[in-house]
């Protein structure tokens, strides 16, 4: 085993041969959106990412279905096209997948994935000097808790919002994690439930360097700060900032509502890649050139001493 539960990785890696290595990983949760078959798109995309995460390369995907005997199974087949797009996309292949009832809907896969056992990403390989790379946009989490408790404005803005937001949740990972793996990777993750600065938090830990982010540098999700004023934050913002406020450290003059955001879970979100300063700009540009628009280099790692915060936003 290359990879597994030790550490904060994305998923378990295991040795095939010298040139091959399996990835392993599973995930799922309730609806983020009314709309089944983009729930479906969210909830897969969600789940391969963890595959491109560690630079993989997905191979095939089951189902994994919780779904009320009460409701209509004609939903459960729009949810499942949606997975099978985003399968499909991916260049994988559906093999099955299992179902139980359960009185919350739940959807997600389990993914096999292939990578080279001496070129995929750990979540904690950043080297001092490295710079991060994000590759989507933050605030997916404020925007998506707004949708479910009906805190959007009617009208336009409020659909082009909500557009834009399952767009980019259901934006795979593979042209980022395929661009990025021509480049001198050092570690990568993506971003999930721990949101910007669990996630942040974990890639550093355990590598004796402080994360510098430039705050200004973050990509939004256009409208998202207006949301999270309004108090338009999930539960995992409270609970990342117990977990890992201490370890943290945000000036002052970093906008408020960024300061919360930076903390609220996102649902399949993007990369976190960390490579050396003078290949940050080319990789950037790749993105760029290849069509993922909202990345930026976000951050550097530098040393740490033992009192300093993990993590520190200026």
């Amino acid at each position: 085993m290359l990879a597994g539960h030790a550490g904060f990785e994305d998923a378990g890696v295991m040795r095939l041969d010298d040139e091959r290595a399996l990835v392993q990983t599973l995930d799922f949760f309730p609806p983020i959106v009314d709309d089944p078959r983009w729930f479906g798109r969210i909830a897969a995309a969600n789940s391969l990412s963890d595959v491109y995460a560690m630079g993989g390369k997905p191979l095939t995907a089951m189902n994994i279905v919780g779904w009320p005997r009460e409701l209509d199974i004609a939903i459960l087949g729009e949810v499942l096209a949606g997975g099978l797009d985003k399968i499909e996309e991916a260049g994988a292949v559906l093999c099955g997948g299992h179902s139980v009832v359960d009185h919350e809907v739940k959807y997600g896969l389990s993914v096999t994935g292939i990578v080279h056992p001496k070129r995929f990403w750990r979540n904690a390989g950043a080297k001092e000097g490295d710079a991060l790379l994000v590759t989507k946009p933050l605030g997916m989490g404020a925007v998506s808790t707004a949708m479910k408790k009906d805190k959007l404005e009617e009208g336009a803005a409020s659909a082009a919002m909500t557009e834009s937001a399952m767009q980019v949740m259901a934006t795979l990972n593979k042209r980022a994690s395929e661009i990025a793996a021509e480049f001198d990777v050092h570690a990568g993750t993506d971003i999930t439930g721990f949101g910007f600065a669990g996630h942040s938090c974990e890639m550093a830990q355990d590598t004796g360097l402080q994360l510098v982010v430039d705050a200004a540098q973050l990509p939004l999700m256009d409208g998202a700060l207006d949301l999270v004023r309004a108090g338009s934050l999930s539960g995992g913002c409270a609970r990342g900032k117990q977990h890992f406020g201490g370890r943290v450290q945000i000036d002052s003059n970093v906008d408020a509502a960024l300061a919360d955001l930076v903390f609220d879970a996102e649902t399949s979100g993007g990369l976190l890649i960390a490579v050396p300063a003078d290949q940050a700009e080319k990789l950037s540009a790749r993105l760029r050139d290849a069509g993922v628009p909202s990345h930026a280099i976000a951050g550097h790692f530098v040393s740490r001493s033992d009192d300093a915060p993990i993590l520190h936003f200026k």
